[in-house]
């Protein structure tokens, strides 16, 4: 197992791993930025931005996609960052879609993510979450169809 796994694996007792208990102070620090900021698309559009310039490859790659496509596709969705990662919010300020990078939490692949303001639902069984492996011209139409439905 490499040091990346290892430092995510943890046992019922052992808590929060450091990443978690990070993405959690960076959530709290959001907040209070995002409350202090007057213009809050600006401010979202800002530290998204930064988020994704600090990402690596891949990840820069996936997440610089999906900006461009909610940025041209889902408009009214404003950015955000999201427990330190991208993620686009509703007029009511709640998360509609959201990106993880893979290297967060030492996954072997990016989560692209709907919440529950999503309007993805299909019946009574629909994903909320993809793997994300690369930013390719099918992954990226994938992605609009997602992002245009999860918007509406």
């Amino acid at each position: 197992m490499t040091e990346t796994k290892r430092a995510t694996k943890k046992t019922a007792t052992e808590g929060f791993t450091a990443e978690e208990k990070a993405a959690m102070k960076e959530a709290a620090a959001e907040r209070k930025r995002q409350a202090k900021s007057g213009d809050k698309r600006e401010a979202g559009e800002k530290d998204v931005r930064a988020k994704i310039d600090e990402m690596d490859g891949h990840d820069r790659a996936i997440a610089a996609g999906l900006h461009a496509v909610v940025t041209e596709h889902a408009a009214q969705l404003a950015p955000r960052t999201w427990y330190g990662m991208p993620a686009y919010a509703n007029a009511d300020g709640k998360v509609v879609c959201f990106f993880q990078a893979a290297t967060k939490f030492g996954s072997r692949y990016a989560t692209l993510g709907f919440q529950d303001a999503a309007q993805l639902d299909d019946g009574d069984l629909w994903p909320a979450s993809f793997a994300v492996l690369a930013w390719t011209p099918e992954v990226e139409a994938r992605v609009v169809e997602l992002v245009k439905r999860a918007a509406r």
